[in-house]
């Protein structure tokens, strides 16, 4: 990078959401931390503070947008203080509902799910964009990222949890629509899985009871470093899973192949068959 590019990551006062703001500042990047618990979110920055790094923190609920876009505009002009543009937005907030079937579910709780994943990534990065690209247009900087922290759930039917498999593959089609609408402008958008790493979350699963082998938290940390060093461009919109995809696989991948295709890992309808008027050919995005 040219200039030292600030990130704005939610859902930093535990679990993947912590580790990537930790890591993204070890990097040399200074960090807006966004999450409920202030005191967390205080711990975590001083954490960093500490070991030499920049952040700064609000805590706001994401699913209140108007406290939101206050709290969004607040760390955008800290970050631009430090003469540090923000150019990496990970939406990293994320609950899961109960492991039943949907109409087991609770009405409350499934809602409350869908408006912290889903809704509140909408709240955030309805906020952020807009700084990010205004520096891209002052020649700040040449693109801007989103990452958004999916699931292997998203990308799949579950016979549980309907709430958050449904909310995650939202945010897969979220990363195709920022790519698709902001491309031109100089927007990149990823939608990441990382696997299971042990957290408060997967350690309250049923699934996870008993597990003895987690997902590294590193393969999500080393994955969105690269995607905020631009290394990974050719690869927005897309989903990737840092259990199948690092770094140098799909560094590897454009070596040997080529940018990968504009319809490769989006998400879309599987056809029946060739004759199927929904083909993958169809199901293609096409930009302009």
């Amino acid at each position: 990078m040219s200039e030292i590019r600030a990130a704005i990551v939610t859902g930093a006062s535990r679990g993947i959401g912590r580790a990537l703001a930790l890591a993204l500042a070890a990097a040399g990047s200074p960090v807006g931390l966004i999450a409920r618990d202030e005191a967390r979110l205080q711990a975590v920055a001083a954490e960093i503070i500490a070991d030499g790094g920049h952040a700064i923190f609000r805590a706001v609920d994401v699913t209140d947008a108007e406290a939101t876009m206050a709290a969004v505009s607040a760390l955008a002009d800290e970050l631009s203080a430090l003469s540090a543009p923000v150019g990496l937005l990970v939406n990293a907030a994320g609950r899961i509902d109960g492991e039943v079937a949907l109409w087991e579910a609770d009405p409350a709780e499934w809602r409350a799910i869908v408006e912290t994943n889903l809704v509140g990534s909408f709240n955030v990065s309805r906020a952020v964009i807009p700084h990010m690209l205004d520096a891209v247009n002052a020649a700040n900087a040449q693109y801007c990222r989103v990452v958004e922290l999916a699931s292997g759930a998203g990308a799949k039917d579950w016979a549980k949890a309907s709430a958050y498999t449904s909310s995650k593959a939202g945010l897969i089609r979220v990363a195709g629509h920022l790519h698709e609408a902001g491309y031109a402008l100089g927007l990149r958008a990823f939608a990441v899985a990382p696997g299971t790493v042990r957290t408060d979350m997967t350690g309250s699963m049923e699934l996870h009871q008993g597990r003895k082998e987690f997902t590294p938290v590193e393969l999500t940390t080393n994955l969105v470093l690269s995607i905020h060093r631009g290394e990974l461009d050719a690869w927005s919109g897309k989903y990737l899973r840092v259990t199948h995809d690092s770094p140098e696989s799909l560094a590897n991948y454009e070596r040997e192949h080529g940018a990968p295709a504009e319809g490769a890992r989006r998400l879309a309808i599987t056809p029946w068959g060739d004759g199927d008027p929904q083909s993958a050919e169809a199901m293609v995005p096409k930009r302009g």
